[in-house]
């Protein structure tokens, strides 16, 4: 099982208060790449607090790039449907030169209208304009020059500069537990980047499977099985009830504000849509407290050592190859970054 870090925090800290509110990830970073963690990710979120901290994953990836040597720098994710092919090119190929060929590109189709506001007419077939842009982009990465037409009307055939260090793109494509992304994933020849929220191992396992039948039937198929990497909130601790008390108060309102953006997105049609503005603050309240119940016991790496390492050898068990821990979530970071040491021990014991 590889292990990476993951960051998606909540920004409820005023600019103005709080001068050093990127110290966890790049202190992160540094551990991970100090003791052999696989990679660390850094998410696209815009216009809310919840993942508000990181508006461009390319920058705080050339953050982590210049603070370390060896691991691997990745966007979970850059939304597709909100830039162009030739701009994402560009911006990761710095990266990529920065860190001496360790980037790699998770790409999602974005699920929350608002963050539309940057790209509104790719809204309605975002699904559609991620795939597109996942093959134009990998083009040009290798090197392809793309039609483009210029400001006077005429078309032109561009190249996009600096070149990557790397010769292929690493890629994967963000589910929230669709089977079909899987499948689609599987059909691009790309990895999958999923998590626990709103889906059981039991359909975890089934869509991994149908993903692992998918690549190895798209064309071009070389014999290798492509990636899954499982996004899980990590906080581990030598005493169970000390993690319990210590996680509960900031991992059930990152929960409660998750809860409102799911709630708000049109990702599932209109049908299903729920206004979180209509609920009253003791039915989020509740839903939050139900949710945080269910994912402390079954959901993350959260508890003491050995619970962790049976969470991971399960989830290696349904196939999955990489646990990206999600850290910020809420405690000080000296307490996160303190308690990387006990992640480090799991890691350690499930190799």
């Amino acid at each position: 099982m590889d292990f990476s870090l993951f960051y998606f925090g909540n920004d409820t800290t005023a600019a103005t208060t709080d001068t050093d509110r990127y110290a966890l990830v790049l202190e992160g970073a540094r551990f991970a790449d100090e003791h052999d963690f696989t990679a660390v990710w850094t998410p696209e979120r815009h216009f809310h607090a919840f993942g508000g901290l990181y508006p461009n994953p390319a920058v705080t990836g050339a953050a982590v790039a210049a603070a370390t040597s060896r691991v691997a720098i990745r966007a979970g994710s850059v939304v597709a449907p909100l830039h162009h092919p030739l701009r994402i090119a560009e911006e990761w190929a710095v990266v990529d030169n920065i860190s001496g060929g360790r980037v790699g590109l998770a790409f999602a189709s974005g699920w929350h209208a608002t963050d539309f506001a940057l790209r509104p007419e790719n809204y309605p077939d975002r699904r559609d304009v991620l795939m597109d842009t996942v093959g134009q982009v990998r083009a040009l990465w290798r090197g392809e020059r793309a039609e483009v037409r210029d400001g006077t009307g005429a078309t032109r055939q561009v190249r996009t500069y600096p070149r990557p260090v790397q010769a292929e793109l690493p890629v994967w494509i963000t589910s929230a537990g669709g089977v079909e992304t899987f499948r689609h994933a599987g059909r691009l020849g790309a990895g999958v980047l999923t998590h626990l929220l709103g889906q059981d191992t039991d359909d975890l396992a089934e869509k991994i499977a149908a993903y692992r039948q998918a690549y190895a039937d798209r064309p071009g198929a070389d014999g290798s099985t492509g990636h899954v990497a499982v996004m899980v909130h990590t906080y581990l601790d030598h005493d169970e009830d000390t993690a319990r008390e210590l996680v509960r108060p900031p991992l059930t309102a990152y929960l409660r504000s998750s809860v409102g953006l799911l709630l708000g997105s049109q990702a599932h049609g209109s049908a299903r849509r729920v206004d979180p503005a209509k609920l009253r603050d003791k039915d989020l309240d509740f839903l939050a407290a139900r949710a945080f119940d269910r994912y402390y016991e079954d959901g993350g790496l959260l508890g003491t050592v050995p619970k962790a390492e049976r969470v991971v050898r399960r989830l290696a068990g349904l196939g999955v190859d990489e646990i990206a821990c999600l850290i910020d979530f809420g405690l000080p970071a000296k307490t996160v970054l303190d308690a990387l040491h006990t992640l480090d021990e799991v890691r350690g014991l499930t190799k």
